[in-house]
């Protein structure tokens, strides 16, 4: 897939579980958007999100339709992976194959007919920017945690897919650093949707697409107005990442810094 292509993805309105017509005329997605979908557990948003990915044409039990840059898109587009331009990452993507991760990478590279020289340790370590957990060379793809593995598998497609637009599911639970994915794909232009319960994640996207009973029930556009509470989640959630990775360092918690560097980091008082 050329770098230079750039993708725009309509969704045209299908029905709700009880078949009454979505309230939206259409939704586009274009480069550098950030959305997240929300609601409640087994309210559509994953359905929501695989009728992007599969490109769907009315052919899925929601009846909603995608368009690629304005048009039905191309059998190359749906049946090809090497075509497509659109990345599922879901919290239980595994990669089965017994490879190191430097092979792994290798065979993507070679499968894109793409030459970079320095290209598997450029994504080794835009990778590690977004785990705590750092992943080695020479690590096999069976032994990542699933925090390594989504981490992977978001900077290689950004670098050596160049996929254009990133769906993202649910992978917050994997410890990954969402604020740095967030900025490193606004960086590289591209769109990305995340399945999402994480209110921060909810905050930063530029849109919220709220679900019920199978169908869009509002996609919101907040702009400024929610700039306050951001600043205090981001305080909240950067100590809860540090603290998770002191946790996992062995740390001890209980240390008379503790508590003020939970305030000073949340203007929580503690």
């Amino acid at each position: 897939m050329s770098h230079m292509q750039t993708y725009e993805i309509t969704i045209l309105p299908g029905t709700s579980r009880d078949g009454d017509k979505e309230g939206f005329d259409r939704i586009v997605i274009r480069p550098g958007d950030t959305l997240s979908i929300v609601g409640p557990t087994g309210s559509g948003k994953s359905a929501f999100i695989n009728d992007i990915e599969v490109l769907a044409q009315d052919d899925t039990a929601t009846g909603r339709s995608i368009l690629v840059n304005s048009e039905e898109p191309s059998e190359e587009l749906v049946r090809d992976p090497a075509k497509k331009p659109i990345a599922l990452i879901t919290q239980s993507t595994r990669v089965i194959a017994d490879l190191t991760v430097t092979r792994f990478l290798a065979l993507h590279i070679r499968a894109r007919d793409t030459s970079a020289q320095d290209l598997i340790a450029r994504t080794i370590a835009l990778a590690n920017e977004f785990t705590g957990e750092k992943i080695a060379e020479s690590t096999r793809m069976t032994s990542l945690s699933g925090g390594q593995t989504r981490s992977l598998l978001i900077a290689d497609a950004i670098l050596i897919g160049q996929t254009p637009i990133l769906l993202l599911d649910e992978v917050e639970n994997a410890g990954i650093n969402k604020e740095r994915v967030i900025t490193c794909l606004k960086e590289y232009k591209k769109a990305v949707i995340f399945v999402t319960h994480d209110p921060y994640l909810a905050l930063i996207t530029d849109r919220r697409i709220v679900m019920k009973n199978g169908a869009v029930a509002d996609v919101l556009e907040p702009g400024n107005r929610e700039r306050d509470i951001i600043g205090t989640v981001s305080g909240m959630d950067a100590f809860l990442w540090d603290l998770r990775e002191k946790i996992r360092g062995g740390e001890l918690i209980g240390d008379p810094d503790t508590a003020s560097a939970m305030q000073k980091k949340t203007g929580v008082p503690a």
